[in-house]
């Protein structure tokens, strides 16, 4: 399960996330994202409750990412342990700006 709650401002925009973003709930995510992302200029994700990440959810920051690098910015903020893990050992770590 995994809740999202979305912070906007303006072009700025905060998903916050609770959960697991996995192959079942990636796609909501994706569409959470999609629905806003065409007038963003900022994006920070809020990892501070995300239990798990998946192969999945990973596929949808990318998509994220790609978008936001010609338009934007986004960030990866409070990431806990487990999940930085998952981005170290994919090398997302090197890819997502995470802070």
């Amino acid at each position: 399960m995994l809740n999202i709650n979305i912070l906007k401002d303006g072009e700025k925009a905060v998903y916050v996330l609770e959960g697991r973003l996995d192959t079942s709930t990636a796609p909501q995510l994706e569409e959470a994202v999609n629905g806003n992302i065409s007038e963003l200029k900022d994006i920070s994700f809020d990892f501070a409750n995300l239990e798990y990440i998946s192969s999945a959810g990973l596929r949808v920051l990318l998509s994220t990412q790609k978008t936001m690098n010609k338009q934007g910015k986004m960030v990866i903020k409070n990431v806990s342990e487990e999940v930085m893990e998952i981005f170290d050992v994919t090398g997302f770590s090197d890819i997502l700006t995470i802070e």
